[in-house]
């Protein structure tokens, strides 16, 4: 039985078995998310789900019918300075409101669960519909490094994005965020 991490009013994370390799490989490598993300190995994935404990491949599914709608990689789990790293936030059903709900589940378990101080992410720079959904959802702009990926010959800019634990809070006072307990 999957564990279950976070539920939402529509969703769910939970944590990736061996069977969701061939959906996260699939989502990894449709084109439309390819240009914005670095996809990894198979073997990777598997090693991470056979042992989550400084990573973790998480599944975003619809609550009621279980249906994948998305994929997460979380990656500092042992990080002695409570700071998390959200590698991959993939959603691929767009355009329905999942990547908001996604990302405040994925904060809620984050700082209200992990007890994190910190969580970051980076983008590239010119992924503007994520950089929207990223910022809207509390996500400061920490900087900008350059040139920092080859991509198909070419130097990619990634923007580095981050949230702290106060303003997490400052945000579910305010009503911004998941409203229950994970």
């Amino acid at each position: 039985m999957a564990k279950i991490l976070v539920t939402g009013n529509r969703l769910r994370l939970r944590q990736a078995e061996e069977c969701d390799i061939a959906y996260i490989m699939g989502l990894e490598y449709e084109p439309e998310n390819l240009k914005f993300i670095v996809p990894f190995s198979e073997e990777l994935h598997l090693a991470v789900i056979r042992s989550p404990e400084e990573s973790m491949d998480i599944i975003v599914e619809e609550k009621d019918s279980g249906e994948p709608v998305g994929y997460l990689w979380v990656s500092g789990l042992k990080n002695t300075s409570h700071e998390i790293e959200w590698t991959h936030v993939i959603i691929g059903k767009k355009g329905r409101g999942y990547g908001h709900e996604a990302m405040k589940l994925l904060k809620a378990w984050t700082f209200d669960v992990l007890k994190a101080h910190r969580a970051w992410m980076d983008c590239k720079d010119y992924n503007a519909r994520a950089l929207h959904l990223y910022e809207s959802e509390g996500m400061v702009r920490e900087g900008l490094i350059r040139e920092t990926i080859l991509t198909n010959g070419v130097y990619e800019n990634l923007v580095i994005l981050g949230i702290l634990d106060r303003e997490y809070r400052d945000r579910k006072e305010r009503g911004m965020e998941h409203a229950g307990e994970p």
